[in-house]
């Protein structure tokens, strides 16, 4: 089988609020709380990266002794001030790939500065909610044709909680998720994989269910199923130590393998400064945040220490060319 199935909940690390709806969620993100907090503290041992889910090994797929990076970023089409990270990354710094919210007012400009730059691996970041104030989206298609995913005003609801409290319709999640698709193939982005904004669109094991049929029908890949082992985790560091941090615990990393770290970028502007996240755990400085880890994946130093240690960056693309036929979800 192509995919293998199972019944985990897990939220990307950082991102999303803390959910009750499964008993195996709140010891999975407590589990989560202390890795992170272990490798914060992490001093001068050799850093051991934890997958999201880790209670069975992960698959080398190359099965040799490189250690591999996948930068990735996240929300690009969110705003302008996202977007013109995506260019300074893209022409400065590090990044192996752009995951794009396609349901947004500024997805044509994301597209323009992907198109100049095919080196990069592009997903869609499927979206199925909407967590900022007062900045609102909603879906591609229609409101009247996914009721159950939008409240009053046809936006998202902000949190996971929220939508699940409304009762997703699972034809019309399938039906947003493929239009999201759809929207960013029409548009000329060359895809080779999907993730999703916040966990929103695998909240329950039906929704991702449906998240995976569609990645399935497009071949194409999923991030987090290539075995990739947990990188850095830098959401939470604060803004002025993101870049040592992310150094220092690069510089441990002894273990051949594939490593994903997961970045959010932009370039601080009044009109990012003035946004709330209605998810109680989103940092309160979030423009502070994500222009650091912009900085963070501009900077000569992340340059130097990749070609010190000789890591080789990865993007989806090549993993999908090379072993899409192995992808599966995360082992428990």
């Amino acid at each position: 089988m192509w995919f293998q199935f199972e019944t985990v909940t897990y939220t990307d690390f950082g991102i999303g609020e803390p959910m009750k709806t499964s008993i195996t969620v709140a010891p999975l993100l407590l589990t989560l709380a202390l890795s992170a907090l272990g490798m914060a503290q992490t001093t001068g041992t050799a850093y051991e990266a934890k997958a999201p889910v880790t209670t069975a090994p992960r698959v080398n797929l190359y099965g040799d002794d490189k250690v591999r990076f996948i930068f990735r970023a996240d929300d690009f089409g969110f705003c302008h001030s996202s977007n013109m990270a995506l260019e300074k990354i893209l022409n400065e710094g590090t990044l192996t790939a752009a995951s794009v919210i396609v349901n947004t007012g500024w997805l044509d400009e994301t597209v323009a500065i992907l198109k100049k730059h095919p080196e990069v691996s592009v997903g869609v970041h499927i979206c199925l909610n909407s967590e900022w104030v007062p900045y609102k989206w909603g879906p591609v298609l229609p409101a009247k044709e996914v009721p159950s995913l939008v409240d009053e005003w046809g936006h998202f609801f902000g949190t996971r909680k929220d939508l699940l409290a409304h009762n997703p319709n699972m034809d019309e999640v399938e039906k947003e998720i493929r239009a999201q698709v759809d929207l960013a193939l029409r548009k000329g982005l060359k895809l080779s994989y999907l993730d999703h904004h916040m966990s929103a669109a695998v909240t329950t094991p039906e929704m991702r269910e449906r998240f995976v049929k569609v990645a399935k029908e497009y071949g194409l890949g999923i991030s987090r199923w290539y075995g990739e082992i947990q990188g850095p985790i830098i959401y939470s560091v604060q803004p002025s130590g993101k870049t040592d941090f992310l150094i220092s615990e690069m510089e441990k990393i002894t273990t051949p393998g594939l490593y994903l770290v997961v970045c959010h970028t932009l370039i601080k502007t009044p009109e990012v400064e003035v946004l709330r996240d209605m998810n109680a755990n989103g940092p309160k400085n979030m423009a502070d945040h994500r222009q650091a880890e912009c900085d963070m994946l501009c900077s000569p130093r992340l340059k130097q220490v990749i070609k010190d240690r000789g890591i080789e960056l990865v993007g989806y693309d090549e993993l999908r060319e090379k072993f899409l036929p192995r992808l599966q979800q995360p082992p428990e």
